[in-house]
Order: C-alpha cells, then structure tokens, then sequence
C-alpha cells in the first residue's frame, strides 16, 4: 500500500503525526487544542484552558469575564457617581418651597387671615413638640438619625414592607424629601432623581440633622392646602403646631403619605385607611422608644374638623389685612418688599367680638335693606367703619366694605369722602384752646350767641366772598355755639371758623389725629364744614382724642410681629397733650347734647353717655356720624359709589329712603354696635373738666351791653 499524503494546509508543529478519530475522520478540534495547549507548555494548566467550549458552555461567561465585567461596570459606576456629584450642586431653593403667608391674628391670637397663596407659616424645630416630631420619622423615616442622607435599606425595606403589606413607607430618606420639597419639586423623572440623591449627599454633610427635619416639617404637603406642620396643625385642628397632642401629632404624620387618601372628614370612607395608618405609626413610636406600651394603649383616635373653605381674603380679612399693611410700611416697621415676601406673624389689635359687631350692626342697618334688583341706588351703597380704645390708641374693630373679594376699596381708610359737619367740633376745639373771641371781641363759649341766618356772608375774612348755605336753606336766626352744633348750622360754624382763624382750626385738627397731608384741609372759612376727605380711621383717631381729654397718640394696629421665631420691634407709642383737657372736655359737653337732643338721637340705643356729631358729604355722596363713649371712640360713614365707573354717586333713594343723613343709618349702626361692643362692661359717665359757660343756658337774644359774653350775634354790627 502506498502512503496517503498529508492533508493539504496542516502541518504537524512537533512533527508528529495527526491523530484519527473513530472511523477514520480527523479530531480538530482535539488536535488544534493540543496544538495550542503543546504551544504554550506543557501541564495540565494550560491543557484544561486551552479547551474550546462548545454547546451551552459557550453561554456561560468565564471567570475573567465576570472579572472584567465587573471591574468596568464598577469604573463606569464610580465614574458616574464622581462626576455626578462635581457636576449637580446644591441649588437655590425653588419660589414655591420659601413662599410663605403672612399670618394675621386677632388680639386673642385666633386666626384673622392669610395672605398669601401659599398656606405656610415656618415654624422653628423648637415650637413643634418631640412626639410630633418623632411621629413624623415613625411614619416616615424611623433610622432618620442614625441613618446616611441616602439609605439603600431604606429604600430596599419600603419596598418590602410594600409588598408584604406591612405599611407603606417611602422609599426616601426625610433628607432626599426635603431635598425633593425645598429645591428641586416633586415631578418624576430619572432626572429629578438623579439630582436628589446627589444634593441629599452634600446637603447631609452641609446641614445638621434638626435642621434638615425642621425644613422637611416646614415644607411637605398635608392635604387641606396646607403646607408645613403649623399650618396643617390650623387645618385639621384649629390650633397651633406646639398644642398639638401626641395623638394628634401621629394623625398628621399619617397624612404626609397620601394626604386625600386619609383625610376622614372630607372622605368619611377614609376612616379604616386612616386607623390603620395612624396605628402603624404609633406603633412605629413604640418600637423605636419613643412611646411606651402603656401611653400607646391609651390613645384615642383624635378626629380631625371639618375642612373649611378656602375664605382667601373675602369679608372683612381682606380689609383688615390691606389696612395692617398700610399700617406697617407707613410707620416704617416693615418694608414693602419684605413684607410682600411673606412669613410674618402679626398679632392685630383687633377683638374678634367687636369685629363682629361691627359687622351685624352693617348688616342690620344697612346690607338687609338693600335691594338692588328694585332701586338702583342700593347698588351704590358702601359703608365704611373703625373703633379705637381712646386710653391705648388700639384699634379694637374694622369695617371695610361688604365683601373685599366685590369691593376691593378699604372703605375705613380711603381719603377722597368729604366729612361734612363732623369737622366742626374741630372748631370749636380750637375756639376754647386759642381763647378766640367773636368779631365784636366776646369769648367764644358753648353759650356764645351767633347768627344762623342761611347764606349770611361770614365777616372779618379778607378773602373772597364766603356765604355757606345751611342745610335745606333753613335760617335760625341768633342762637348759640351749643344749639348750632345741635342743629349742624352751617353760618354759625363758617363765621366761628373765620373767628378763631382757619390756620388755628388746621392746626388743632392735626393735633387731634388728622394728618397734615388730608386732602382739601385748607385754611380758609369753608374747612369748618369739612371739605377735606380724611378717612373714617383717621376721624377715629381724632375723636379718640377728645374722649381722652385731649391727649393723643398715633393710633396702633398691630400689638405684635415676629418672623422665624425672631420679633420685630414696634415703635413705642408717643402720647402727648395735643389740646388742653379743658378744650376737649367743652366739647365732649356740646356733643352730648347732639346725642340727646340734635340730629344724633338714633346714637341713643347704645344705651350709654354718649357724645357725637353727624355729618353731610356735598351733594349727599356721603353720611356720617362719629362718636365716642368714655371707653370707645366709633365713626361710621355711609357712602355713594358707582360700582362700574367708581364715581360717587349722591345717596338719594338709597334704602328706599329720600336721602341718607349722618343721623340715619350711620348714628343707628353706631347706636347698634356701641351698645354690642361695650356690652357686660360698667356704664360710666363723662368726667369733664370744662371751660366757663359750657353748661349754663342763657338767652339767645342779644343783650343790652356789648361787653356781655352772649352778646350781640356773632358778625352783627355791635352798638356803637
């Protein structure tokens, strides 16, 4: 037999010859093996490596390929997280998370009204109690303390207990939610995940852990419009977050989970939910320590109350709040861009029993009566109103308006109504602390004779021509100082005005409270039947003053304001003497006599000694009547405004009525809220200290000798 020769392309490297499988066919793979396991040495080693893997095997990664992978996912891994956490910085926070309310009080401290959009109030760590807090971590994060600012436990145990139906629990940490809440939102995307682990990192080791917890209380969602502990403490329990029960506080805590889900009042089917959810978390307190078996026993599920409707700034809130604000920028307290940013606490001086007084006796008076789907005039109507302790200058009531979301105009504070002829005691104040006398030279008392002829020119003036009419052109004749400001007389008061001198009577007025800038408080004859367009606040103020015999200080509407836990210091109170006792004294006497016999006895149902004056706006646009016990000053002004255009409108047929005067509507709302307000309190007289001739009645004729003090009228030529 002849030799095969060797296949075509393959040579034996060690020169031996090829080996042949069972049935003669050639073992490559065999050979190539032992080629490469003879190539690399001999040993068992590289025998077994060089082994070519065939079938399933080939799935299966070797040894050095887990090796590998592992290596480069981990590179790749520590890469990302090194770049990561260069690249994602800790961001300022986002409008929302700092938006605050401004949180108005009463005196009492209840709730008056937000502000703001955003219902929060912050609250230092230290002003929520421990067990609040710690219900909050049972609920939400109970290794909070102990625990990294990302916990993959966590993460892994929420979701466990998930599963297991062990509760729901959050997969964050409280400092990945806070980071959620304070910086970043709450969309779900990779992205915003991305970012949150990474700024939890750095703000973990930026931040201590109360504070962390006290941002994450302040800024996470409770349901009910809510954010943050305080306010949700507001909504579910009328109350503030450091009066919150233990049981109370775990209520709360259950909510951050899903705020609807277990909200039992709004959505009574709720309830198991809720129980289950608070349970767990009281539970949670027990585990942890933080509340012993025995107190857990005894806990009593804290029903919440019932939700209420967003109310804003409607009523009378936002009225009170624009005039606060006012108040607090004008007196350089706080400045408007701060204010505006929110996060006040203001505690007003406003008593919640007197603001609702104040607001029936409107409705009595006036909102019943009207009927603006029959007269179009009722539709014009708008009253406007303030109260003031006159011994503390503190402004206990406030009416703006019927309802600040129709009519956004403070009614208690806007400067463009004439007050008519409450001016006038004014002038009288003035005429007994400048002793003025009459043009034939006699001392003006309340007894001083004047003429009260209608359209009589005023005399001694070097201006122009000056002859006010009297109202419905009635003329009196001679009658005295008391009877014309019974009787409102226009004649006797313009005259009086030129006697004591129209400069005098401005300057008084300003002593009293009006503020110098009041427009049209003009110097001239006419500024005795009040022209000038002071507010009902600031005719509050002045008459205040004269119910505090003539002493007088900057009226006050904000008795406290703190930020952040940190007050806000108010101005001290600067009372002075601004006209003598005497002057104010003889006036309270004359106005007493317009409550008990002139045009102010609807003022009488107050039940009380009583001083007042009435008042007509030209063209009757406007009505008032101001007045004063010796414990409360009160003004009231009823006013015509066109609720399209805003132009005042004359009060005619208002309430069905021909006109609307100072001693209708105005003196019954007073009457009505004087005798609300004071109610319970001790009546008590008037102690005056008055000038000569305040009480003593003498006869209005002329007298045969000039020299007398109730001489000849006031302008009539004297006997020559």
């Amino acid at each position: 037999m002849s030799e095969q020769p060797p296949q075509q392309g393959w040579t034996p490297r060690d020169g031996t010859a090829a080996r042949s499988s069972p049935g003669g066919n050639s073992d490559r793979s065999t050979d190539r093996s032992t080629d490469r396991g003879t190539d690399r040495g001999p040993g068992r080693r590289g025998r077994n490596r060089g082994r070519r893997r065939t079938g399933w095997r080939r799935a299966i990664p070797t040894r050095r390929m887990l090796l590998t992978g592992f290596v480069t996912v981990a590179a790749l891994l520590i890469g990302a997280f090194a770049a990561g956490y260069a690249l994602v910085h800790i961001p300022p926070a986002n409008a929302t998370a700092v938006a605050q309310s401004n949180v108005y009080l009463y005196e009492d401290g209840s709730r008056l009204a937000l502000d703001g959009e955003v219902n929060r109030e912050n609250v230092p760590l230290s002003q929520i109690p421990l067990t609040v807090q710690q219900a909050v971590l049972a609920a939400e994060d109970r290794d909070f303390y102990s625990e990294r600012a990302v916990d993959p436990k966590a993460m892994v145990r929420a979701a466990w207990n998930t599963l297991t139906g062990k509760g729901k629990q959050s997969g964050s940490t409280i400092t990945q939610q806070y980071v959620k809440n304070y910086y970043l939102g709450q969309e779900q995307t990779l992205s915003r995940k991305w970012k949150e682990f990474f700024i939890a990192i750095k703000l973990g080791r930026e931040q201590s852990k109360g504070e962390i917890l006290q941002g994450y209380l302040n800024t996470s969602y409770f349901g009910r419009n809510a954010y943050g502990a305080q306010a949700a403490a507001q909504a579910y329990y009328g109350t503030d977050v450091s009066k919150l029960t233990t049981a109370q506080g775990a209520y709360l805590a259950s909510l951050l989970n899903a705020p609807s889900a277990f909200d039992v009042t709004t959505h009574p089917e709720n309830r198991p939910a809720a129980l289950a959810r608070w349970n767990y978390t009281l539970d949670g307190m027990v585990k942890t320590g933080w509340l012993s078996p025995s107190e857990r026993a005894a806990m009593v599920f804290p029903d919440p109350q019932s939700a209420r409707p967003a109310t804003g700034l409607s009523g009378q809130r936002g009225y009170v709040v624009q005039a606060v604000e006012e108040y607090l920028t004008s007196e350089g307290i706080v400045d408007e861009k701060t204010l505006a940013a929110g996060g006040f606490r203001i505690t007003t001086t406003l008593q919640r029993g007197r603001q609702d007084a104040f607001v029936k006796a409107v409705d009595d008076q006036v909102t019943d009566r009207l009927d603006p789907g029959r007269r179009a005039a009722d539709r014009n109507v708008r009253v406007g109103g303030a109260a003031i302790d006159p011994e503390s200058g503190r402004v206990v009531a406030l009416y703006g308006g019927f309802d600040y979301t129709r009519q956004y105009v403070n009614n208690a504070t806007r400067r463009d109504y004439q007050v008519g002829s409450t001016f006038k005691p004014f002038v009288l104040t003035a005429a007994v602390e400048e002793g003025s006398r009459t043009q034939d030279g006699r001392r003006i008392t309340p007894n001083t004779v004047y003429d009260g002829t209608d359209r009589r020119p005023v005399q001694g003036w070097s201006g122009a021509r000056y002859a006010p009419e009297n109202e419905d052109g009635h003329s009196y004749g001679p009658l005295t100082v008391r009877a014309a400001t019974d009787r409102s007389v226009n004649s006797v008061y313009a005259q009086m005005a030129v006697d004591v001198g129209p400069a005098r009577v401005k300057r008084t007025a300003i002593a009293l409270g009006l503020p110098e800038g009041t427009p049209d408080l003009s110097a001239s004859p006419s500024i005795a039947l009040g022209p000038a367009t002071a507010s009902v606040l600031d005719m509050a103020e002045a008459y205040a003053t004269l119910a505090n015999h003539g002493r007088h200080g900057r009226y006050t509407l904000v008795s406290s304001i703190s930020k952040d836990g940190a007050t806000v210091g108010l101005p001290a109170r600067d009372e002075r003497q601004a006209v003598s006792r005497e002057a104010a004294d003889t006036t309270t006497a004359v106005l007493q006599s317009v409550v008990d016999g002139g045009t102010g006895t609807a003022a009488q149902s107050a039940g009380r000694p009583a001083a007042g004056k009435t008042g007509t706006a030209e063209e009757d646009k406007a009505a008032w009547f101001a007045g004063y016990t010796p414990q409360l000053a009160t003004v009231v002004a009823v006013m015509g405004q066109d609720p399209e255009t805003g132009v005042q409108k004359p009060l005619y047929g208002a309430m069905g009525l021909p006109r609307v005067n100072g001693g209708g509507a105005p003196a019954r709302i007073w009457g009505q809220f004087t005798g609300d307000a004071l109610e319970g309190t001790e009546i008590t007289d008037f102690e005056l200290l008055t000038a000569p001739g305040s009480y003593q009645e003498q006869s209005e004729a002329p007298p045969s000798s000039p020299g007398a003090e109730s001489g000849t009228p006031s302008g009539a030529a004297p006997p020559s």
